[in-house]
């Protein structure tokens, strides 16, 4: 084929760039993803545009950064007119479906202020993020004192509960019960909340855990359309809790750990904000390395899982035909700290969290040449979007899409992307941290702009700037934001921050070409400003305005009348 007919999009939650075989862990062994990367292309130098999954993923799938789409946190909506990669790709001519995770949260206000019903066609696509449903899992069906996690709408997590009643797992909630936690010997439930039980198998077979399951439901999916399609295949794993059940939670071991990254002396001199997170409860709780022996095996346990359904697809999609047809990207919507820097979870800017993995898989001719390569071009989760309506035969709309198509990297007519620098943004403002740093909602916010030698990071607030020397410090472990003969480079990372927040990315209803149109259209149109004689422009621009004749009118209609 010329091009791929269909695009198989998968995205992992939670999988840092360095806990692949391909990407060189010592200890995690990935074949099936391995082999993914050795008939495509496997970028190093992709970044997500927000450390947190929900403005991550919003990033992703509207192709603009968090400070252009809004939804600048977990369960902050995605404002009603924002298009998405459904939208671009019906456009082109191809349908776009989720199978699994989108933590989109629906902006209910503005659908009802404009009148859209959430049960209709248009409705619908609005409130989950321009796709169409397959099935919607955003896991985490939880219960506390307040209510559950899900009532805002972010899990619909159904289909998976009842597949599991029907599975004979009968409980409330399944999926805590069993898909997320062990059980000892008396038949007590050991919580997978609780991170000393993550070294316990889940209570579930393995087919009827979250990724085989979703893997199943991809393929029925699949099966059942015939194209042009994009497929949203997107995991809950291996996102916590930490746990995973037989033959996984015991395939390693506290010796497989790998020594965190970090420093005494990066703690010790550490910026406040930075620090913050430091001592978060989590950031405690990861320091340690009870916790981390507890955690990591559970953690690479869920990857294998992840890397042996991908070998089960990948031969499925071999034997019916479709990988000669269908585009794969592999990626994540962010990383995992693990204890690195002295924190757990992902909400900073480290490449612990900030760097993702990236493969993409093309099977058309045009890419022969780069099978089995590696780009350490600057890549963005943005340029998702624009290589997608590419694919499908349109023309990305350059005035919304904020990203660059990869096609041009993935066919060897181009080894860099066009931009020399990366943006990563996170906005704090609803967490404890800002309560702790004393913050107002507009100062509790952070950007992150880097290039292949320098990291800069900006706090607002008052706070001095964190640079990281990506060459001789690729770990992060020095900040010499506060160096004085850093001044110039700092400089250099701040024109381009400043260069970045100075673009005009909300110009969204008028493209590049009605604009450059519209320099010259007016004179055409009759508008004619500025000019003393018919004789001073082109005679065709007042044709309409020269030889004319009319009725002497200048003492009004009452001469006329006697």
């Amino acid at each position: 084929m010329a091009k791929p007919k269909n695009i198989l999009f998968i995205m992992f939650d939670q999988l840092r760039w360095d806990y692949l075989g391909c990407y060189g862990h010592k200890h995690l062994h990935t074949p099936h993803i391995d082999r993914l990367a050795s008939k495509g292309v496997r970028f190093t130098r992709a970044y997500i545009q927000s450390p947190i999954c929900g403005s991550s993923r919003m990033s992703t799938y509207t192709g603009r950064y968090v400070h252009s789409h809004g939804a600048s946190w977990n369960f902050t909506p995605l404002k009603v007119g924002e298009m998405t990669m459904g939208d671009h790709l019906r456009d082109a001519g191809m349908d776009a479906w989720l199978v699994g995770k989108t933590h989109i949260e629906a902006d209910e206000e503005g659908m009802a202020r404009l009148g859209l019903d959430p049960d209709s066609k248009i409705g619908a696509r609005v409130a989950e993020c321009g796709f169409d449903i397959w099935e919607r899992d955003d896991g985490m069906v939880t219960k506390g004192p307040d209510g559950s996690f899900a009532e805002g709408g972010i899990t619909n997590a159904h289909n998976y509960t009842n597949y599991l009643k029907a599975r004979g797992y009968e409980s409330e909630n399944p999926w805590h019960d069993f898909a997320n936690s062990g059980i000892d010997a008396e038949g007590n439930v050991l919580s997978g909340w609780f991170l000393k039980n993550s070294t316990e198998a889940a209570n579930i077979a393995d087919e009827d855990s979250e990724t085989p399951y979703m893997t199943t439901r991809a393929m029925e999916f699949i099966e059942g359309h015939d194209g042009p399609w994009m497929c949203h295949l997107s995991y809950i794993k291996p996102h916590w809790p930490y746990i995973v059940p037989e033959p996984y939670h015991d395939m390693y071991g506290p010796e497989h750990v790998q020594a965190p990254i970090r420093s005494a002396a990066e703690y010790d001199d550490a910026h406040p904000v930075l620090k913050g997170m430091m001592e978060s409860p989590v950031g405690k709780a990861f320091s340690t390395d009870k916790i981390r022996n507890a955690v990591i095996p559970a953690y690479m346990g869920l990857i294998k899982q992840c890397d042996d359904q991908m070998g089960r697809l990948f031969k499925w999609l071999e034997d019916t035909g479709r990988m000669d047809e269908t585009m794969i990207v592999l990626t994540s919507d962010h990383g995992d700290f693990l204890g690195d820097h002295w924190m757990g979870e992902k909400q900073f800017f480290h490449d612990t969290s900030t760097r993702v993995p990236l493969i993409v898989y093309d099977p058309s001719p045009k890419a022969d040449a780069t099978r089995g390569t590696v780009s350490d071009a600057l890549v963005e989760c943005i340029d998702f979007a624009p290589t997608f309506v590419e694919v499908a035969g349109g023309k990305p709309a350059s005035h919304i899409l904020e990203g660059h198509s990869l096609l041009p990297i993935l066919h060897g007519t181009a080894t860099e992307m066009p931009r020399d620098h990366v943006i990563c943004e996170y906005d704090y403002a609803a967490t404890p941290l800002a309560d702790k740093l004393g913050l107002n909602v507009r100062e509790a916010v952070m950007f992150m702009v880097a290039d292949k030698d320098w990291k800069l990071i900006h706090c607002e607030g008052g706070f001095r700037p964190i640079l990281f020397d990506l060459v001789n410090d690729p770990h992060e472990l020095t900040d010499l934001g506060d160096r004085a003969d850093m001044a110039p480079v700092i400089e250099r990372m701040y024109d381009k921050l400043f260069r970045w927040a100075r673009r005009t990315s909300q110009r969204t209803t008028r493209t590049e070409e009605q604009l450059i149109e519209m320099r010259t259209s007016t004179r055409r149109r009759g508008v004619i400003i500025g000019v003393y004689d018919e004789n001073d422009i082109p005679l065709e621009l007042s044709v309409h305005y020269r030889g004319r004749k009319a009725k002497d009118m200048k003492t009004g209609r009452q001469t006329e009348q006697t």
